[in-house]
């Protein structure tokens, strides 16, 4: 199977969980695929969640979810050393995943959000001045709600450019919410991958692959 084949055959399967959101899928997709993060806004109830864990299910990759509260610290994000018999011995945050989930962001202080910036421009953190590399392909992947300021802290500029691309998710077509009805009749669950109708993974090997490909990829010094 060629690179391109792929990608095609991934962003399908993805298309088969995720119903109604084509483009938030390609979107997400151009994303991970160039090397970049994505600020994803939307409403609750609009499959923000499930189509990251659902892109993670796809590539073979591990999934990490963190739910950004006021009270969260930095050392919940990039971990944090812990003493025992031994000495000190680190615990590694959430941060450590291949997909990071940053959900709602904007409902945690900026010193927290900060705690981001060198995980997403580096794909590394620093923890009592020492540094360790974060997994490839690392990917955050923030979600926001649009409708709901209350609570919230507006995102410092250094971490909006971290951002590749800000992906906003409407309500899928009436078409798409009716068989999302029928799916869940039928026992599809969105916190279970198994539910999930996927082929096989596609392997990191590939993944890395498609982003040799789009390095590939030749612009015109006119566009």
């Amino acid at each position: 199977m060629t690179t391109p084949d792929a990608a095609l055959r991934l962003l399908h399967d993805l298309e088969g969980v995720v119903l109604g959101q084509e483009v938030v899928l390609r979107h997400m997709m151009i994303t991970l695929l160039a090397r970049g993060h994505a600020l994803v806004e939307g409403v609750p109830g609009t499959a923000k969640t499930l189509a990251v864990r659902a892109l993670a299910r796809g590539l073979g990759l591990e999934f990490g979810r963190v739910q950004f509260t006021p009270d969260l610290m930095p050392t919940d994000l990039v971990g944090v050393n812990v003493l025992g018999d031994a000495g000190f011995t680190y615990r590694p945050g959430p941060v450590f995943a291949d997909l990071l989930l940053a959900d709602e962001i904007n409902r945690a202080p900026p010193k927290t959000q900060a705690a981001l910036l060198e995980a997403m421009e580096e794909r590394q953190v620093t923890v009592d001045g020492k540094t360790r590399s974060l997994p490839t392909p690392f990917t955050v992947f923030a979600t926001q709600n649009p409708v709901e300021y209350e609570g919230t802290y507006p995102l410092p500029e250094a971490q909006v450019d971290r951002f590749l691309m800000k992906v906003v998710v409407e309500y899928p077509p009436e078409e798409a919410e009716r068989e999302i009805l029928d799916r869940h009749e039928g026992g599809f669950r969105a916190d279970d991958e198994q539910t999930y109708p996927m082929a096989e993974p596609t392997t990191r090997e590939e993944l890395l692959e498609m982003r040799a490909a789009v390095n590939a990829v030749h612009m015109d010094e006119r566009v």
